[in-house]
Formats: structure tokens, sequence, C-alpha cells
């Protein structure tokens, strides 16, 4: 009993303990916390030793050829500590010397200028004046061998502060794209997108307070060194976007026009080679200020009829034969007129013709007739080639896409005719380039991606590979019938300026009035309008897409061959004359289906190319020089012979072949036009001298 006693007795007395040291803990913190926080604040201010964090190294992006599109690079502030010790036995011998380099390397001040200033703030004591901002590494390092400076640090008074500052080394290419990274700010593109991998780790440093409460480093070294931020490898290819940004600038220029963007993509992968975004500053002066390409969601017009068309051909509600009627331009559904761009309209047309001369009456009649008892079942269609859908880009600011339904509050008796030539629905040029190149690439669509891979110190810590949304947006029937149709816009409608002896482009113009704010469409002398031209190259094997926006007033010209159609063709272009192997597969296609008599190449290369075309005859051997006479589908190889020390016979080549032969026996070429070689300077067999020059001239 008396033991039972004896432990309750213990229990209570440390029950009393923990409870009063628990008093005592609460009562501390009070009184530090309220009673004495002014003190204790006052004891912080005189608080001399601190730990700080030193940002990283921000990483690179590069282009996908390799080229620097944004870099972090080193700026450094130079301060002096004129309260040194040492500078007592140095400081008077040497300032002239100093103010004489710093004037003679800056020219921002006079030699007398610095030494009054230096001499000044030594009488002063100031432990962290300010010598010089913003200086570049190179010029530290000249710095560092000056007088009183050599001394570094703790005898010479140098203090140097290090910051990161981001720059652009093309400067404006693809600047919005690009975009920026900006603490507590809005961040954009690429930059702002993917800076978890661009930002590194940050280091620690320890710093002292000085007099004024300026922290200065306490050490050279860092306490925590700083682990520099991965390099991103952008999808950007920089020679295709400096064409794209020229042409779109020159473009805007000559029509005065407001904004306009460039979207180039790869048909196969979705990788975006080129974005341009360039947008009114001045009178004639134009800035990316925006990315207009994927946050520019507006009516598309009529490049939004292909999207139409595929509803019906995938419906099977019509064919592109069927047949309708203009109306001499104009039709009435309910209270409102559909008109026809072409004064007194097209006459009876089929409904291929229609797509070609862009048609609102002949396009608009066909979706009426087979949707308009039921028109969700038209709107579900389209939403079944996922055009309702944003396309989740790697980089924020896209427009969300609109697609009417039945059920929407604005649906009218109007809507599903209006529709079906682009308005009362929003997109983004991006997202109706991404519908075209699904058409391209035989139904396949693809996300468009800015970014192929992550790396760090050049090792690929991630990649991005292709994404497809939809292996097959509609049938590969339908698609058999759009492809041509898109072909004929070029050949035959309304971009045949467009068309050119070379490749072929297919594709489909849009020029469409567009709502502005509260004034709607606008009235007589403020109507807005955005041409746009949209498809893809060269048209029977597709290597690129491209989509050009340009929005203007009618002040100016404002039709989408005329505005839009000319940056394609030139980013076609010089695409097209800059990629070898496009020509040679294409001028190869070309001369046969035009019964050119002779093509030339290499055998492996020639016999390949008969078993794809089906051109009978006998198969020259793979090692060898051949030219092939084609007669029809019939094909005649003879040797090419190539001797050492003589020119070539490269008519007939494509360009890859005659260049690689001819600069084999030590000549220079020089190009004119494109496709297959006509022409040669100097004649087959005559004896080759190094560094002679051959022209070839190519057609």
């Amino acid at each position: 009993m008396e033991t039972s006693k004896d432990i309750l007795w213990r229990l209570r007395l440390i029950y009393i303990v923990v409870v009063l040291f628990g008093l005592l803990i609460l009562g501390r913190a009070f009184s530090i916390g309220v009673v004495k926080r002014e003190f204790w604040l006052a004891k912080k201010e005189h608080q001399t030793i601190r730990l700080n964090t030193i940002d990283a190294i921000r990483g690179n992006v590069y282009s996908t050829d390799g080229s620097l599109l944004a870099t972090s690079v080193p700026i450094y502030n130079v301060y002096m500590d004129l309260k040194a010790e040492y500078l007592d036995k140095i400081f008077d011998k040497g300032v002239d010397s100093l103010a004489m380099m710093m004037a003679n390397t800056f020219q921002d001040k006079t030699r007398d200028q610095y030494k009054r200033e230096l001499r000044h703030e030594r009488k002063k004591r100031n432990r962290y004046y300010l010598l010089r901002r913003d200086v570049r590494h190179g010029d530290l390092k000249i710095m560092k061998k000056f007088p009183i400076l050599r001394y570094g640090r703790y005898r010479g008074g140098m203090l140097v502060e290090v910051r990161p500052k981001r720059e652009m080394p093309f400067r404006h290419l693809a600047l919005r794209t690009l975009g920026r990274y900006q603490e507590g700010m809005n961040s954009i593109g690429i930059e702002g997108a993917f800076n978890e991998y661009l930002k590194g780790v940050r280091g620690k440093r320890l710093e002292q307070k000085i007099s004024g409460g300026t922290w200065i480093p306490l050490n050279d070294g860092a306490e925590v060194e700083p682990k520099e931020g991965n390099d991103i490898v952008s999808t950007l290819d920089i020679g295709i976007q400096d064409v794209a940004e020229a042409e779109l600038m020159r473009q805007l220029q000559k029509h005065n026009a407001e904004n306009g963007c460039v979207v180039l993509m790869e048909v196969e992968t979705g990788y975006v080679r080129a974005i341009a975004n360039l947008g009114r500053t001045g009178d004639s002066t134009y800035s990316e200020n925006y990315n207009y390409a994927i946050g520019g969601g507006s009516e598309p017009g009529s490049t939004f009829k292909l999207a139409s068309l595929m509803a019906l051909f995938e419906d099977g509600l019509a064919k592109p034969t069927d047949i309708f009627d203009t109306h001499g331009g104009k039709v009435m559904f309910r209270n409102r007129t559909m008109s026809d761009s072409h004064e007194g309209g097209f006459g009876k047309i089929p409904l291929s013709k229609a797509l070609e001369l862009s048609s609102n009456t002949a396009i608009s009649q066909a979706v009426f007739r087979a949707y308009h008892a039921n028109p969700k079942k038209f709107t579900d269609r389209i939403k079944s080639f996922h055009l309702h859908q944003a396309l989740g880009l790697q980089i924020s600011g896209e427009s969300e896409p609109i697609i009417k339904d039945p059920s929407s509050k604005t649906w009218s008796g109007t809507t599903l005719p209006w529709m079906s030539i682009g308005y009362e629905c929003r997109l983004a040029p991006i997202q109706v380039l991404a519908f075209y190149n699904a058409v391209a690439n035989n139904g396949k669509l693809m996300k468009p991606q800015f970014v192929e891979a992550i790396q760090y110190r050049g090792q690929t810590v991630k990649r991005f590979d292709p994404v497809t949304i939809d292996p097959s947006i509609c049938s590969p029937e339908t698609i058999k019938k759009l492809k041509p149709l898109l072909e004929g816009v070029v050949e035959r409608g309304t971009a045949t300026n467009l068309k050119n002896p070379y490749y072929k482009i297919a594709g489909k113009t849009g020029t469409a009035q567009i709502a502005s704010g509260k004034s709607g469409y606008g009235e007589k002398g403020a109507k807005k309008y955005q041409a746009s031209f949209v498809g893809y190259f060269p048209a029977d094997n597709p290597k690129y897409s491209c989509i050009v926006v340009v929005n203007t007033t009618n002040n100016s010209v404002y039709y989408a061959n005329l505005v839009a159609g000319p940056v394609f063709k030139e980013v076609a272009d010089k695409l097209y004359a800059q990629n070898i192997d496009i020509q040679e597969k294409h001028s190869t296609t070309l001369a046969i289906a035009t019964g050119e008599k002779q093509i030339s190449g290499y055998g492996r290369d020639i016999s390949v190319m008969m078993n794809k075309m089906g051109i009978q005859g006998e198969r020259p051997a793979d090692d060898e020089w051949v030219h092939l006479r084609v007669n029809g589908y019939k094909a005649y190889a003879d040797k090419n012979k190539v001797n050492h020390n003589q020119v070539p016979d490269v008519r007939g080549m494509g360009l890859k072949d005659a260049v690689y032969l001819l600069e084999n026996q030590g000549l220079r070429v020089r190009i004119i036009g494109r496709g297959l070689v006509k022409t040669q300077s100097v004649p087959a067999g005559m004896p080759a001298q190094k560094n002679m020059e051959v022209v070839l001239e190519l057609a």
C-alpha cells in the first residue's frame, strides 16, 4: 500500500514539473514575440552576417540546327572598398594611372573626373563605391589588370558582383515564342513554359552588412555552388524562321496591314520549324508584340470550307461531282442573304469546283441540304475532327476554339449555312494549320510542338517525340477526295498566282470580314479583313504545311491570294530551293510525267525510282552512273562513264548527284534555276582543272 502511494506521489511531482516547464517556455515565447519584440527587431537590424541565395546560370535555348537562340551571359558590377587598409600604401601612387585606364577603356568620363571621384570617395572611406556598372566578362578581365585593382579584393579593394543577363543573339527572331520568365510576372513562350528545367538550382553565399545597410560578399567563392540549368533544344530552324519573318514583314509593310503571322510545320512530326508574329507598333514599324498564331482566335472564313466538305464526304451526304446552282451569286437563308465574292456567281458548278473557286453559295447550300433537319449531326462530325478542342501546346496562351452546336444560346436559323463557310466559329491559326496538316498526313492529326529535347551539358535528359492526337480523323477515302480539290485551288482556282512549274502546292484561300469589339463587323471605311492561306507542299509528297494570316483594312488590298498567298509562296520557294532531297524526288517525278527523254543518276537510285513508278526495263547496276532514256513507261539504261580528271556529263541529273560528281573532280559549281540539270557550261570530257567553275542550268 505504501509502495502505491509512493509511486502516485512521484507521478504527481513529474506532472507538476512538466507543466511548470511548459509554462516557462510559453512565457519565454510571449516575452520574445510580444514584450521584447521591438528589442529583437532592433537586434536583427544589427546582424552583420547572413547566408544569401545565388541565382544559377540559366540554361540556353537552341534551334534544331544548333544555333543559340537565348542564353545567359554574366554581367558584373565592379565596386571598390576604399577603406581597405592596404590602400594607404598604394592609393596615392596608383590613382592617376587607374583613372587614366578607366577613361581610356570606357570613354564615359575623363581621367580627371575619375580621379576626382575616386579621391572624394576615398576621403569618405566609402566601403562600397560603384566604380563601373554592367561590365562584360572581357572588360572585367582587363579591369583586373588595372593599377590598384590588380591587387584583388583585400589589398586593392576590388569587389565584384555578378548577375546573369538574358540575351537573344538573333534579337527579334521568334521573340514572342522564345518568350521570357520573370518571377512574379506573367511568363510566356518557351522560357516561361520550361522555366523549371532552365532555371537550375540556386546556391548560397555568406554576406556581410557594412555601413549604410549594404550587403557585400564575405568570400570570393560560394558556400554552396549553384547548379546551372538545363538547355532546351527547340524545333525552330533559324534559317526558315528568318525567311518567314522577312517575307511577312515585307507583305505587312506593302499593304499597311495591322498584324500577321506565319507558322510552318513539318507534316510528319508536327514540329514547328518557324513561327513569326508581327504587329504594328508605329506608322511603318512592326514587332513581335503578341503571339497571334496561337492566341489570335477568330472566325477562319473560307479555310473552314475544307472541314465542311470533309463532313459531307465522311457522312456520305455529298460527292465532289454533285452540282449546285449558285443562283447569280446570291442565296437566301431565312431572312439573310448569302453572297459570293464573285459578282454574278459561278452558274451551276460541281462541289469540287465550289472549293476551288471558294463559292459561299454552293458550299452553304450543300451543307444546309444535308444537315438542316439535324444540324447537330454536322457539328458532331466537325467535333470528331477535334476542331473544338485545344491542341494542348507546350507553351501557354492558346486560344480556346469555339464550335457551336444547336444547344448554344447564340444558335439561330442561319448559323448552319454561315458556319459552313467559316463564320460563327472561332479558331486560332495554329489550330487551322494542324487540321490541314492532318489532311497532308493522310488523316493523322499531329500535336504541334516547339521543343524537341532537354539537355544537360550536351547529354539528352528528356526527349519530346512526335505526338499523335488522332491516327485518323477521317477515312482514307475522304482524304483521297479532298487532296485533289486542294491542289485544284492553286492549279485552277482562287490561288493560281501561287502556281509554279517546279512543284505543286495544295491549299485554300480565306478572306473573312472579322468582328471588332462592340462595333461588330464595322461600318464602311472601318471594316477589317483577315486574309489567310493554308496548305502544304510539295502536294504529291508533303514535307511541310504552312499557314499565313494577315489582318488588314479595306483601305488596302485584302484578298487572301494577294495578301497572304505571296508570303506562303516565298517561304515555300526558298525552302524548296534549299532542300535538295525534295528537289530530286519531285524533279524526277515531273520529268517522267512530262515526257522527259533522259534522266541521269546513280544506278541504285535509278532502280528504286523505276520500281516505285512502275517503269519497265532493265535495271542498271547499283554501283554505276547511268543515263536513263524514258519512252512512256519503258526505260533504257546507258552507262555514263565518269573518268578521272575529266568533266563528267551531269545533264539530266538531280542537283545532289551533279554537285557530288563535279566537286569530286575539284570543280566549283554555280547553280541557276531549280529541277534537273538541263545544261552545263563546260562540256563533258573536257580536262577538269582544279577550281574551274561549271555553271549548271536547272529546269
